[in-house]
């Protein structure tokens, strides 16, 4: 949006129906690993990572017929906040801390300001979706106890 860059090349899974034969894990097994995971502080895209990195599953939605959020929501693990806003709080509150050294940065600046729109944007679909509460305000003051 606030870039000169066009289109969203980016790599696709393959379409498969069936699970691998290579793949040893069991639906069970998978959502255990998913909740030890999570209870060790790791965001859904990590355990994806993690999964796929170091247990060889491929996909867990296609294992276990849930994504990983799902199987988080269920079990009463997921983040109050979610993983896309969490980690654009987390880049504000550490451009907020560059800029409190360096006042006189003026392109980093921006680069607030349009984080910050981009929170306050997504903060509006989260909270008409009802995935966030309906009287949230993003406040840089507390993002920092958050982050």
């Amino acid at each position: 949006m606030h870039s000169r860059k066009r289109g969203k090349s980016k790599s696709v899974k393959p379409m498969r129906e069936e699970v691998p034969e290579w793949v040893s894990y069991s639906r069970d097994e998978v959502v255990e690993l998913v909740l030890k995971l999570a209870k060790a502080g790791s965001t859904s895209s990590k355990i994806g990572l993690v999964l796929r990195d170091q247990y060889g599953i491929p996909d867990v939605q296609q294992l276990t017929g849930e994504k990983i959020t799902a199987i988080l929501k269920k079990n009463n693990e997921a983040p109050t906040i979610p993983e896309d806003m969490y980690s654009l709080i987390k880049k504000a509150v550490k451009l907020r801390s560059h800029l409190d050294i360096h006042k006189k940065d003026r392109h980093n600046t921006r680069g607030l300001l349009l984080i910050e729109s981009k929170i306050k944007r997504l903060g509006k679909y989260y909270m008409k979706s009802k995935r966030l509460p309906a009287d949230w305000r993003y406040d840089p003051a507390a993002a920092k106890l958050l982050v």
